[in-house]
């Protein structure tokens, strides 16, 4: 496996897909449940575990944190724990993991995991694996009650 041939442009934002979609209400990821200052946080529509989002900053492109003002990092960072205490009240998860990678797509993004007693890795990290679809009908409902626990 090596590096895509577009990296460059993925990093330098010229081929940036979170840049490119604006702040939809649905996207590739998910169903959007938090439209923040900063940020956007999606429910994901593949996971291995029920409850898995992603927070995405949707200021100018960067690809790190650190590439953050104080005020902007402080922010982002204020939003993705408020996405982490929504899903932790409404699933009841026996812990929250937060990883911000960016090695696919070189856009700042926390994934926000829910993790229980009988996920496929109890712990540690997640393994890169099969992801389920969730149906479409349990994502649209989670969506809404997830969205009413961050109003």
């Amino acid at each position: 496996m090596s590096w895509p041939e577009d990296w460059q442009a993925r990093v330098d934002g010229t081929a940036c897909g979170f840049c490119a979609e604006g702040r939809p209400q649905e996207s590739a990821v998910g169903l959007r449940i938090y439209a923040g200052d900063v940020s956007d946080a999606y429910l994901s529509r593949r996971a291995m575990v029920r409850g898995y989002a992603v927070v995405i900053w949707r200021g100018r492109h960067v690809i790190d944190p650190h590439h953050l003002s104080a005020q902007e990092a402080a922010s982002f960072h204020l939003e993705t724990l408020r996405v982490g205490a929504a899903l932790e009240r409404y699933y009841e998860p026996l812990k929250i993991n937060y990883s911000t990678l960016g090695n696919r797509v070189p856009h700042l993004h926390t994934h926000v995991t829910t993790r229980y007693w009988d996920d496929p890795a109890p712990g540690g990290p997640l393994p890169d694996g099969p992801n389920y679809e969730v149906p479409p009908d349990q994502l649209a409902a989670d969506a809404a009650a997830l969205r009413q626990v961050l109003h």
